[in-house]
């Protein structure tokens, strides 16, 4: 019984170790962990990004309040963000803080800020550039951020500021900065250029819920903060007035865009446009009674 018994062990420990060398047998065979059949490893060559360069930036630091940038986040929610901190240093005065005026890369823009901020509290807020013209721009397309902070008393509009100060932040680095040009193209209509304006009708779209739109790009070479805006509309020999009137500031460029409601068209059974006649008028915004700065009569011809 005692050698059946070593015989079958025997036969278990001869079926076992068959089968391990089997399984090792196939493991080499296969091509996949075999080091000279191996597919070489493809090395990524796109260009690495601008690495964001950055080191908190004082604004302003007063009796009155602090502001400071702490931080840039590119990929927020909201769009492209800043990260601030204010603190309302008075005793009894709620301060509200907003930007006066912003650009990026020289276009002209309005972020998404204004805070209040109550007497003795800090506060950390978030700026966010939601405006569609720098919809298809990638982080390293911010390059130069200008704004004008402007800190008063909530509570009384007529008091004289705390604090008026513009700041430049370069993302990339000061040296990287660019001022944007617009390139001219073949179906623009230049109806202004010369040494103090510039500007073109870049196009003409309908959207569903603005309605009908004609495009402009304005550039602002003076010193003045300008208003442009349009008196005397028709369209096709209806009078309709639009929904337009804008300020530039100084040596800033801006789009923007002329707009109609869907129910001025209705009204004047206009189901399309042939032609709009306006009087394009351009003073400067601080000083209404001084001399336009350009008065001309056009025509256009969608």
């Amino acid at each position: 019984m005692k050698k059946i018994v070593q015989f079958l062990l025997s036969l278990v420990l001869v079926m076992t170790f068959a089968s391990c060398s089997s399984e090792n047998s196939k493991v080499s065979e296969n091509p996949s962990n075999n080091e000279s059949t191996k597919k070489p490893i493809v090395q990524n060559n796109e260009p690495e990004k601008p690495a964001i360069v950055f080191e908190e930036i004082t604004v302003i630091d007063n009796e009155f309040c602090t502001i400071k940038i702490t931080g840039i986040n590119p990929d927020n929610l909201w769009g492209y963000t800043l990260n601030a901190y204010l603190e309302n240093k008075s005793k009894d005065t709620t301060f509200m803080f907003s930007i006066d005026g912003a650009a990026i890369n020289g276009i002209q823009t309005q972020p998404l800020f204004a805070s209040e901020v109550a007497p003795n509290k800090k506060s950390n807020v978030e700026i966010s550039f939601m405006d569609s013209t720098f919809s298809n721009y990638s982080a390293s397309d911010f390059t130069d951020i200008e704004l004008s902070f402007r800190v008063y008393d909530s509570n009384d509009w007529a008091a004289d500021e705390v604090a008026e100060v513009t700041q430049n932040i370069y993302p990339l680095g000061q040296e990287k900065a660019i001022h944007y040009v617009r390139p001219s193209q073949p179906t623009d209509t230049v109806l202004v250029d010369n040494d103090q304006l510039t500007i073109v009708v870049t196009g003409y779209e309908i959207d569903d819920i603005w309605g009908y739109s004609a495009n402009f790009y304005l550039v602002n070479k003076t010193d003045k903060e300008v208003m442009v805006s349009v008196v005397d509309v028709s369209v096709n020999g209806y009078m309709a007035d639009p929904f337009f009137a804008t300020t530039i500031k100084p040596n800033k460029v801006q789009f923007s865009s002329m707009t109609w409601s869907d129910s001025v068209f209705e009204e004047n059974s206009i189901s399309e446009v042939e032609s709009i006649e306006m009087t394009l008028k351009v003073y400067d915004a601080k000083n209404w009674l001084d001399q336009d700065i350009f008065l001309e009569t056009f025509t256009l011809n969608p």
